[in-house]
């Protein structure tokens, strides 16, 4: 059985809502002089919230969102564009 490929699930779908998440964050950290790419890939990978500057709320938001969901939909629009 270790030869078959175990399919993975998670749960509904909301990119707008993630969107203007990031769209926020984004921003914030802009405002705040850091390099927002950077620091957004450093939080998706390490789910360390001090990545992300308080600025705006922005820690707080970016940690409403499901690291699974955000990956999921990240890539889904890189490969669908």
């Amino acid at each position: 059985m270790l030869d078959r490929t175990q399919t993975f699930s998670i749960g509904c779908d909301n990119d707008a809502e993630m969107k203007k998440v990031l769209t926020i964050v984004y921003d914030a950290l802009r405002e705040k002089g850091y390099n927002p790419i950077n620091q957004l890939v450093g939080y998706i990978l390490s789910e360390d919230p001090t990545y992300i500057t308080t600025h705006n709320n922005a820690r707080t938001l970016i940690r409403k969102i499901d690291r699974d969901d955000l990956l999921r939909a990240l890539v889904r629009s890189y490969l669908n564009d």
